[in-house]
């Protein structure tokens, strides 16, 4: 296809377009596993921060996750509504990642102490938001103009997943292993690498996707008009408070890892058996999500979310156990995480399903479609939880008082990236400080663990099952209404 041709109604994609835009997918999950799942560790287990500090920053993370939630769909009404010569969302994606980059790199670079780096914190964090959500919205909205075929959406949507991991588990898998005595350093070079691969995968989505050009719409709804599109939908609004309560539960078992592999098998080897507990992670994720296909030919949604909650529950308790009841084994805590996490994959990716569906509920009821504006509550969902979560792991870390054991922890990282102790000597006296946390602290910090999730996703199985009612009955009389709007014969 020559310059400036259009790409007509379900065309194929030319194959560079199709590489370069999942391969871009990889950089920008490595980014933002990185200071997701390892930010917060890093000021743990690095910077000589009171409680009052520490609480502040975690203060701060709400906020601004809170803050980035809500400017999701003001950055999409920002690109709806720009009229750039490069394209519609390849310059959003340029300046995002570039910006970004550079936050990152700060981040995990520039150290004042005491409150002026709180200060600085807030700032840098607030600008990490942003600008990731610059590059987000963008990349995440070229996905739809690029085709209308079907396969060819699911062939993306499918390799642009197996990138999305590569980038994540990369970083999630790796980088714990590498900071234990050298903190400081290893956590300054990963923000560098990642924040250039970032870009590098980036450039390839710029430079190699051709853009479909499309009719510039008359009217761009506001937000006004999207928070009514949400809150007249009663299903919608279901499925979105049962994704919020669910994504609190998902995420906190990954994020507080580190800190329970530390303080129950060591600094050093501690950091190591996150390496294999991702590793369930993603197998346990990726396995559930490709088996969906398969599992609802033989069952209802209703009763894979049923088995899903109860094997997440039994899975929580198993986790709580080992120790206690069960031996305190590695391979059988990575055997209970596969199941957890296998079994959180399909009640997710059910959920998607039920959120989608409300598309149709909607457009039967109101005679409108926006299918971008529906999909969205999930993100926002998601970034909620996250804000949520964020506050829970400081919590649970203040009154385990596993974070004043940490500080100490980072003392002799400190010490270490000044050259004073030996990375040896960090890592022993690490232990040994570890080793003062009582069987109190090591309970109430696990209990957060299982607790919180257990909790939150038995409240979402109890809302979905009591107020969605969409079932696939009900969603194929929806779509033969809507079939028999348009003339379609059934």
């Amino acid at each position: 296809m020559g310059k400036g041709e259009i790409y007509m109604e379900g065309t194929k994609l030319d194959k560079r377009t199709k590489w370069t835009y999942c391969i871009g997918a990889t950089g920008r999950d490595m980014a933002y596993a990185l200071v997701s799942m390892f930010l917060l560790t890093y000021i743990q287990y690095t910077m000589k921060l009171t409680v009052a500090q520490y609480a502040a920053i975690s203060a701060i993370m709400v906020v601004c996750l809170l803050w980035d939630a809500i400017n999701d769909p003001m950055m999409g009404i920002i690109i709806e509504n720009s009229h750039l010569k490069a394209g519609k969302f390849k310059p959003w994606i340029f300046m995002g990642v570039i910006l970004n980059s550079i936050v990152i790199i700060c981040l995990f670079t520039v150290r004042p102490e005491g409150w002026g780096f709180v200060a600085f914190f807030g700032v840098g964090y607030l600008l990490w938001g942003m600008t990731y959500t610059m590059n987000d919205i963008a990349y995440w909205g070229m996905l739809p103009g690029l085709t209308s075929d079907p396969g060819e959406r699911n062939w993306l949507v499918t390799v642009q997943g197996i990138f999305i991991c590569i980038g994540q588990f990369s970083v999630a898998g790796l980088l714990p292993d590498m900071v234990a005595g050298n903190a400081i350093m290893a956590y300054r070079t990963a923000a560098i690498v990642i924040a250039f691969c970032f870009i590098g995968f980036q450039l390839l989505t710029v430079f190699g996707v051709k853009e479909r050009k499309r009719p510039e719409k008359k009217r761009t709804l506001s937000l006004k008009d999207m928070f009514r599109i949400f809150l007249r939908n009663d299903q919608l609004i279901v499925i979105g408070i049962a994704c919020l309560l669910f994504q609190i539960g998902n995420g906190l078992l990954i994020m507080i890892g580190m800190n329970f592999f530390y303080f129950e098998f060591g600094y050093s080897v501690g950091g190591s058996l996150v390496f294999w507990f991702t590793i369930m992670y993603g197998l346990g994720t990726l396995l559930s999500e490709a088996s969906f296909a398969e599992l609802s030919k033989k069952f209802t949604r209703n009763q894979i979310i049923t088995a899903a909650t109860i094997i997440t529950i039994i899975g929580y308790m198993l986790f709580m156990s080992v120790g206690y009841i069960l031996p305190k084994s590695v391979i059988l805590l990575n055997i209970i995480g596969f199941l957890i996490f296998f079994s959180q994959g399909a009640f997710n990716i059910t959920m998607i399903v039920m959120l989608n569906n409300t598309i149709e509920y909607d457009e039967v009821r109101f005679h409108e479609r926006h299918d971008s504006i529906i999909s969205a509550v999930r993100s926002f969902a998601t970034k909620l939880a996250s804000a949520v979560d964020q506050a829970v792991v400081a919590l649970i870390l203040i009154i385990s008082n596993i974070y004043a054991i940490s500080q100490k922890i980072s003392g002799l990282e400190i010490q270490a990236g000044t050259g004073e102790i030996t990375s040896e000597n960090v890592i022993v006296q690490a232990d040994k400080f570890i080793q003062t946390a009582d069987a109190g602290q090591r309970f109430i910090l696990r209990l957060g663990i299982v607790a919180v999730p257990v909790v939150a996703i038995v409240a979402a199985y109890i809302l979905i099952r009591r107020k969605y009612i969409i079932d696939e009955r009900k969603y194929e009389e929806l779509v033969a209404e809507i079939n028999r709007g348009k003339g379609v014969e059934l």
